[in-house]
C-alpha cells in the first residue's frame, strides 16, 4: 500500500500537468487583467492565447540542467570545434559587409558578433523548438525560483507581438524563451534589436542582418568599448581568494591584481579596472585578467563560462578567417 500511494503521489501531479490548461488559473486571470488594464490588450483575445497555450514540463525539465552548470572543461568542448570555426569563417564572409557595417556603428568587431550567434545558434541553424508562448507561460506560472522574471518577459513578447505584427503562439526559441539567431529574451528584443538592413522590420529570425546590428547594438548599449580589453591568461601565486570573490565586475587595479600575485600573460593597461575568474580544468583552476567587455558579454548570459566561450571562439575565428585571407592571396601572387 505504502508502494501504491507513493507512485501515485509521483504519477497524479505529471497527470494533472498533462491536462492542465493556463486559461482558468487565478495566477493567469490576474496577469490578464494586468495586461488589459496597464497595456489595453483585449481581454477575450488573451484568454484565447492562454486556452491555446500548453504547460511544457520538458521546459522545467531543461531550465534545471543549464549548460552553465557544466565544468569549464566539459563546456568549452561544446563551442569551440572545428566546424564551428569553419563556419563562422564561412558567415562572416558571407556577412562581411553588415558586420563591417556594425563595427563602424557600435565598435563591436567582426569575430565577436559572429561568435555569439555561432554559441546561441549555430549561426542561425538551430533556435529553437519550443513555442515561446507556452514556454513563457509555463516559466512564468510553473517555475517559482524565477517566475516573476518570465511573467514579465511574457508580457514583454505580447508587446513584442502587437509591436511587430506576429501571431503569439507562431514564434519558436530555447527552452528560455530566448529567439532568433541571437536568441534575444522578448525584453532585450523589443529595447535592443534594430532594423539593420531598414527593411522596415525587425526580423531576428530570418535576417542575419538584423541580428549583427542588433547583438552590436546590445554590447554597445551596455557599455562595450572599442578594442577595449577583454581578457588575458594569468598565472597566480597561491589562491587570490579576495580577488576572485569580487565578481566578474571590473573593479580591481592592476596594483591590486600585482599585490593578489596576479601576473597576466601580458602587460595590462594601468588605468583600467579588471577582475579575476577561475576556470574548472581537470587538474589545476585556470586563471583569467578579465575586462569591461568580457563583462559585457556577461550581460548577454551571465556566466563567464559563456563568455569566456564567447571569447575564444572569437579568436579562434578571426585567426581562421585571417589565415583564409592570407591564403588566398599567396595563392593569387603565385598563379
Amino acid at each position: 500500500m505504502a508502494a501504491l500511494l507513493t507512485l501515485l503521489a509521483v504519477c497524479l501531479p505529471a497527470a494533472r500537468a498533462a491536462d492542465d490548461t493556463f486559461a482558468h488559473r487565478p495566477q493567469v486571470q490576474a496577469f490578464i487583467q494586468q495586461m488589459v488594464k496597464q497595456d489595453k490588450f483585449d481581454k477575450a483575445y488573451l484568454e484565447r492565447l492562454f486556452a491555446d497555450a500548453q504547460p511544457l514540463p520538458a521546459v522545467i525539465s531543461a531550465m534545471q540542467r543549464p549548460a552553465e552548470s557544466l565544468p569549464w572543461y566539459r563546456y568549452r568542448p561544446i563551442f569551440l570545434t572545428e566546424q564551428r570555426i569553419r563556419e563562422g569563417v564561412v558567415f562572416w564572409r558571407k556577412h562581411q559587409a553588415a558586420l563591417a557595417r556594425a563595427q563602424r556603428a557600435y565598435g563591436v568587431p567582426p569575430q565577436v558578433i559572429t561568435a555569439i550567434i555561432g554559441v546561441e545558434s549555430y549561426y542561425g541553424r538551430h533556435m529553437g523548438t519550443f513555442p515561446v508562448f507556452s514556454t513563457l507561460a509555463t516559466l512564468g506560472f510553473d517555475y517559482p525560483p524565477r517566475a516573476d522574471f518570465f511573467r514579465q518577459q511574457l508580457a514583454q513578447f505580447l508587446l513584442l507581438a502587437r509591436d511587430e505584427g506576429i501571431d503569439p503562439l507562431k514564434p519558436k526559441g530555447s527552452y528560455a524563451g530566448a529567439m532568433g539567431q541571437g536568441q534575444f529574451m522578448p525584453g532585450s528584443y523589443r529595447a535592443y534589436a534594430v532594423d539593420f538592413d531598414g527593411n522596415g522590420g525587425r526580423d531576428l529570425w530570418n535576417d542575419p542582418v538584423d541580428a549583427i546590428g542588433s547583438i552590436g547594438n546590445y554590447l554597445a548599449r551596455h557599455g562595450w568599448r572599442a578594442d577595449g580589453f577583454v581578457a588575458a591568461r594569468a598565472r597566480v601565486g597561491g589562491t587570490p581568494k579576495a580577488a576572485l570573490d569580487a565578481g566578474v565586475r571590473p573593479s580591481l587595479s592592476s596594483k591590486a591584481l600585482a599585490a593578489a600575485g596576479v601576473r597576466p600573460a601580458h602587460a595590462l593597461p594601468k588605468d583600467h579596472r579588471y577582475a579575476l575568474i577561475s576556470l574548472q580544468t581537470r587538474t589545476d583552476p585556470e586563471y583569467w585578467v578579465t575586462g569591461q567587455n568580457f563583462y559585457v558579454i556577461t550581460r548577454y548570459n551571465a556566466s563567464a563560462l559563456y563568455a569566456m566561450a564567447v571569447y575564444q571562439l572569437s579568436e579562434a575565428i578571426r585567426d581562421a578567417y585571417e589565415h583564409a585571407k592570407a591564403t588566398e592571396v599567396a595563392n593569387r601572387h603565385g598563379s
